[in-house]
């Protein structure tokens, strides 16, 4: 019985880890040198695209804490707006398994690309393109999904 109920239990435990491949929710950005956590990003789902705005910014103590979009191009309705809130990924389209005719902006240096975005675990793919170059990052889903793991152990231990 013991047996039984385990296996269902792992099953479920791995559907639910693996089958969500929905892009929308909260992710950690990282910063491409320093690999530390720049920014957390809230993709989310709006008249069928997926567009994604900067809702939390990690700042060293010498840095400005709610800085604005000056490097943005001035005909941008994002110039100088405050990077809190600014929306930098917008018209994504599920196409397949992928999302792209979209397109990110780097508010770092105000440039705007083409962007494809797949998903591989529960963590994004987004590539920015410009022209021919392309640059890929991670973004990681925030989660507190090992504590949920943990839960789950701390039940089957207990059965």
């Amino acid at each position: 019985m013991k047996i039984i109920l385990l296996s269902l239990v792992l099953i479920a435990f791995h559907n639910f880890t693996f089958a969500q491949s929905d892009i929308t929710g909260k992710r950690k950005t990282f910063d491409d040198e320093t690999l530390e956590v720049k920014s957390i990003v809230e993709v989310f789902k709006k008249e069928g695209k997926y567009y994604g705005r900067i809702v939390k910014l990690f700042r060293k103590s010498t840095e400005d804490p709610d800085p604005v979009c000056t490097e943005c191009d001035d005909e941008d309705p994002r110039f100088n707006k405050k990077i809190i809130g600014l929306e930098i990924l917008k018209d994504m389209k599920k196409i397949g398994e992928e999302y792209s005719e979209g397109t990110i902006l780097d508010p770092k240096n105000g440039k705007v690309y083409r962007c494809k975005i797949w998903t591989e675990e529960q963590d994004l793919k987004l590539r920015g393109y410009l022209g021919p170059f392309y640059r890929t990052q991670t973004w990681m889903k925030e989660t507190k999904e090992p504590n949920e793991k943990i839960t789950i152990l701390t039940l089957l231990i207990v059965l």
